[in-house]
């Protein structure tokens, strides 16, 4: 799959299997099949280790988690120094347009994991912002920020 995404290029690991390609997860270390999604998935948590220095030791892919009796899975959950939860991601393929509904869902999810920093991305689109709970409200990013810079002001 060779979808240019708004993102630095990367090289990956990857195989035929059944007429199927599949891509290395570095987190997971496995082979899984390439989606589009997975695609956007590979490539941003790539960029988030590479060029924002997020340590991918602190990162849990597909994490479940449980609303109102269903059963649901982040993307992608990072957490800060301490192991709090500090950033949750939703990926979608890189056709799907990002619409309310998308934070609507990672909003849903939060719910659960309550971190304070929130991101969306199709791999051409990218969305982050700060949670204010007391606010109730949103503080969006020109850019994402680096690692340091959100666990800096206590956000560990």
């Amino acid at each position: 799959m060779s979808i240019q995404l708004n993102l630095p290029t990367y090289s990956f690991r990857t195989k035929q299997v059944d007429a199927k390609t599949q891509i290395f997860d570095e987190i997971r270390k496995k082979y899984l099949v390439l989606t589009p999604e997975e695609w956007v998935r590979q490539n941003f948590i790539r960029y988030l280790v590479e060029e924002k220095k997020f340590p991918a030791s602190l990162m849990a892919i597909e994490t479940g988690l449980k609303l109102n009796q269903n059963q649901f899975r982040a993307d992608l959950l990072v957490f800060g120094k301490l192991g709090k939860p500090l950033l949750i991601v939703e990926f979608k393929a890189p056709e799907v347009k990002i619409t309310q509904k998308t934070f609507d869902q990672i909003a849903r999810y939060n719910l659960t994991f309550e971190v304070p920093f929130l991101i969306v991305s199709n791999g051409m689109t990218h969305y982050c912002c700060q949670v204010d709970f007391d606010a109730k409200n949103y503080r969006f990013f020109q850019e994402v920020p680096s690692f340091s810079d959100l666990c800096s002001g206590g956000n560990l």
